[in-house]
């Protein structure tokens, strides 16, 4: 246990971790193990990144914005730029709006430009169907794209497509169809899609990776079949995750979902970053339709009616032989860490996993 605490040494908590919404990824690796999980050709070097997802910036009209959304960002933006070491770079993981509007997006873009550093964005489904993404990459590029940083390969999808016949229906106006797939809980909605011609370009973006070099995927919905009444849900994750399969080491990190949740799928790590506006709830927490909410994940202790931010939170990870170790910093409810055990092949709960150590669910009458 302590060559899996010593990262948390090096640093104080409080310098850190400082902000909501933002996701820490290290190395602290011995120089043998960076060959071995990275590639003897090219170890790669220590480095970190901040990740911020989920603002859902609503405008309501003039210059007026939903100002909770507005400070959950904010305080992510100002605490990240009190990071140390500076992070690399900072990927935000999609929503950045609500509606997709013009409005919503430099609103968002304008509070994201006092970051110190470079940021890498994901397409998020609320940025998207207003317009299909044309203002987002007027502004930000492609919607999809590979690099690589110190010996790992990184790929960012738009994960959030879907199936033609659904986005080209007879809308009566393009909001009617960004607000059709805004809804959680949608039966008129459509389920997510990476689709046939970026999962081409997929395969011919990972032919040129050695097997041995360490995959990082970010997409905004899970890349796993969840819940499909909530969206929670990618009709082709089994053809993406089959691309993956080769690598031997892989980590799939998604927004989208406002809560923790972790799984392993063969050689795939699958992680779920935290929201800098409000949490989800799990699925089974209103319905008894069935469900496949990761096995391996433990719902959280709440949330608190009263406490609006409960369970909306910060994150940071350590990256350690290529796997990813997610620290998660809850405001008003228990910290969790979800590590992946190399005894066992897979992400757990260090506290909760366990069914006897778990707290009694909250109940609100």
């Amino acid at each position: 246990m302590k060559q899996e605490e010593e990262p948390m040494k090096r640093l104080s908590r409080r310098e850190f971790l400082k902000s909501t919404g933002v996701a820490m990824i290290g190395s602290a690796l011995p120089l043998s193990m960076v060959k071995v999980a990275f590639g003897a050709e090219r170890p790669a070097e220590d480095f970190h990144f901040g990740y911020i997802s989920d603002s859902h910036i609503q405008h309501l009209g003039g210059t007026n914005f939903v100002r909770n959304w507005d400070r959950g960002l904010i305080r992510a933006v100002q605490e990240a730029n009190l990071l140390t070491p500076k992070p690399d770079f900072f990927i935000y993981g999609g929503d950045l709006a609500q509606l997709g509007t013009k409005e919503e997006i430099d609103h968002g873009l304008e509070i994201m430009s006092k970051l110190r550093g470079k940021v890498r964005y994901v397409m998020g489904e609320h940025d998207y169907y207003l317009d299909l993404g044309e203002y987002w990459e007027s502004k930000l590029g492609p919607q999809y794209y590979s690099f690589d940083h110190k010996g790992v390969h990184f790929v960012v999808l738009n994960s959030i497509l879907t199936h033609d016949k659904w986005t080209f229906r007879a809308w009566p106006t393009p909001m009617d169809r960004m607000k059709a797939m805004a809804r959680l809980d949608n039966p008129d909605g459509s389920p997510f899609l990476v689709g046939e011609k970026q999962r081409a370009w997929l395969k011919q973006d990972l032919e040129k990776i050695d097997k041995d070099v360490p995959i990082i995927v970010c997409s905004h919905s899970p890349l796993q079949k969840i819940f499909k009444g909530w969206n929670f849900w990618t009709d082709d994750a089994e053809q993406v995750q089959a691309l993956l399969k080769p690598f031997n080491k892989v980590t799939v990190i998604y927004g989208h979902v406002h809560q923790i949740q972790y799984q392993q799928i063969g050689n795939i790590s699958l992680h779920a970053v935290m929201a800098t506006a409000w949490p989800w709830p799990y699925p089974k927490s209103y319905t008894q339709v069935k469900n496949a909410l990761p096995v391996l994940t433990v719902p959280m202790n709440r949330a608190d009616p009263f406490f609006e931010r409960d369970a909306s939170g910060w994150q940071f990870i350590d990256w350690k032989t290529g796997q990813a170790d997610m620290h998660y910093q809850l405001p008003n409810n228990k910290d969790r860490t979800v590590a992946f055990n190399r005894k066992t092949g897979r992400p757990e709960d260090l506290k909760y996993q366990n069914p006897k150590t778990r707290i009694p669910p909250q109940e609100h009458f």
